[in-house]
């Protein structure tokens, strides 16, 4: 078992993956040239693409434009389930510590240099996401499974097989990662499932998801080394508790009533005005979504600043490590407090703005 897995930890497959798709290392560069060649683009912008879907643009473009075009009952699960997911996956890291592949792999972008490696959330938000997806929509929508199942396999597929291509992962990670996000699905798909009428009803559910997340963020394992992985973990929370809150404020409120028919429900394609609708609540909603983000970033960056008695601009431009306690509290209160505002904004205010202006998607209030 130990041979197996030094084998699969091992970054010369890694690096053998990457010489088969077209990637060349250049010999003899200095340290300010670029150090590999691309030859074969296809694969390049597949993997690029594919990378991305597990990235922040891609949540915060994807989760909105569920919720606003799609099906919030769906949405509302997928994202618990995601968080849940992912803050595992996030603290394991911090935990085990196990770097990223060294050489002969190259790692084509740096973005992801700085957390380690073990395992892989991307494969594990490649698995929770579509999977999740058609587990939920499979009963409530009629279509065809297997094209959903092909879909999803696909979906992470890609993801999976880019860490490898952009050289930021072993395939241990990635079997580590998948293998995870498999076994925490099969209790917390139907947990959650459960789990979402009482989190709309019960009363105190505002005040149960802000202790129970900002104790997660609090306790988060700290690892030996600042790395920007307990902020990423911070904004996951920070939306799912947000979102959460906002269809919470959206049932009591008696804003939402239960559908006059019952799934399975047959999907609707829709005409061009209310494709044009669409487009407009979404342009509108991510316009709002940015202008929360930095509305929020300077209120709670002045605030805290004030309160901490520090210079806001030079607390921004300070290196970020463990020691920086100032840094790290006002940098994961902004994180948190921005993407739950965004994830209230997502679920309840835009969804009034939509009804003001004529653009609400007619099924959004009976999505329990």
């Amino acid at each position: 078992m130990e041979q197996v897995i030094n084998k699969l930890k091992d970054p010369v497959l890694v690096s053998k993956f990457q010489e088969y798709f077209g990637v060349k290392k250049l010999e003899n560069v200095d340290k300010n040239s670029k150090k590999f060649i691309v030859q074969n683009k296809f694969w390049y912008y597949l993997f690029v693409l594919g990378t991305a879907l597990g990235d922040e643009v891609f949540y915060a473009t994807f989760i909105p434009s569920w919720f606003w075009n799609v099906d919030g009952a769906v949405g509302r699960r997928v994202i618990l389930v995601w968080a849940i997911v992912m803050y595992i996956g996030q603290g394991l890291k911090d935990i085990i510590k196990w770097p990223r592949p060294g050489p002969p792999v190259i790692q084509l972008q740096d973005k992801w240099s700085l957390e380690y490696g073990m395992p892989s959330t991307h494969a594990m938000v490649s698995i929770s996401i579509p999977f999740s997806v058609l587990l939920y929509t499979m009963d409530r929508y009629e279509y065809p499974v297997m094209v959903g199942l092909f879909i999803a396999i696909f979906w992470s597929s890609v993801v999976c097989l880019s860490r490898l291509y952009l050289g930021m992962h072993s395939i241990l990670d990635i079997i580590v990662g998948i293998l995870l996000a498999l076994a925490l699905m099969i209790p917390l798909v139907p947990l959650v499932d459960q789990l979402d009428h009482s989190l709309l009803t019960d009363q105190k559910s505002p005040i149960i998801l802000l202790t129970v997340s900002i104790l997660m963020i609090v306790y988060y394992p700290s690892g030996d080394k600042w790395t920007p992985t307990r902020g990423d973990t911070t904004m996951m929370v920070g939306v799912c508790v947000g979102a959460q809150i906002g269809a919470w404020m959206n049932y009591q409120l008696g804003q939402m009533s239960h559908p006059e028919l019952t799934p399975p429900y047959t999907i609707m394609w829709p005409s061009y005005s209310k494709l044009g609708q669409a487009v407009f609540r979404t342009a509108l909603g991510f316009v709002t979504i940015a202008l929360t983000k930095i509305i929020t970033k300077w209120l709670t960056y002045s605030t805290l600043c004030t309160v901490l008695r520090v210079n806001a601009d030079n607390l921004k431009k300070s290196a970020n490590t463990l020691e920086n306690k100032h840094k790290t509290f006002v940098d994961l209160s902004y994180k948190y407090l921005a993407c739950l505002a965004i994830g209230f904004n997502t679920l309840y205010t835009l969804p009034i703005a939509f009804r003001y202006f004529g653009i609400e998607r007619p099924t959004f209030y009976t999505e329990i």
